[in-house]
């Protein structure tokens, strides 16, 4: 069984970075809405956006709606999603992991993992590169966050 590498380059500390802000501004998005900012985009292996989103939770009143599963139905229906890398403020939930193992998105950039270590690792075990960015300001600004929004982190996490 391929695990969808094949034909997916490295990516670059560089580009990841530069996909990473499309994330961080729809996180950005989300907070200044009320919800959770974590956000997310999906690109396709040449670089073009396919589809972005935020964490809608909260706006939306839909617990399904986390930023991962939001940025992949903005890129809407693709023949394949080999190739692809989502891109995410935060390590993805198991939720959202399950989602790109599902569809055999190939590679997930992560802005941090110290707030919340998601599914990344076992998605690692599983084929899926990861680039972990450990981006300072992810980090603050889930910290801030969960300091001043305890509850409503613990709902979101499942807690």
């Amino acid at each position: 069984m391929s695990d969808g590498l094949e034909h997916v380059e490295r990516l670059d500390t560089a580009r990841a970075r530069t996909w990473l802000a499309t994330a961080v501004e729809e996180a950005r998005t989300g907070l200044a809405e009320g919800g959770i900012p974590i956000g997310a985009a999906l690109y396709a292996a040449d670089g073009t956006l396919l589809g972005r989103g935020h964490n809608r939770r909260v706006q939306d009143g839909d617990p399904s709606t986390h930023a991962e599963t939001a940025a992949f139905r903005d890129a809407g229906r693709q023949g394949s999603y080999r190739g692809t890398t989502m891109v995410t403020t935060l390590s993805p939930c198991w939720y959202c992991s399950g989602l790109v193992r599902q569809f055999g998105i190939s590679r997930v950039v992560v802005g941090e993992a110290e707030t919340f270590h998601g599914g990344h690792d076992w998605l690692a075990e599983h084929g899926v590169e990861i680039v972990l960015l450990d981006d300072a300001g992810c980090v603050a600004l889930m910290r801030d966050f969960v300091r001043d929004n305890p509850a409503l982190w613990n709902e979101d996490i499942g807690e």
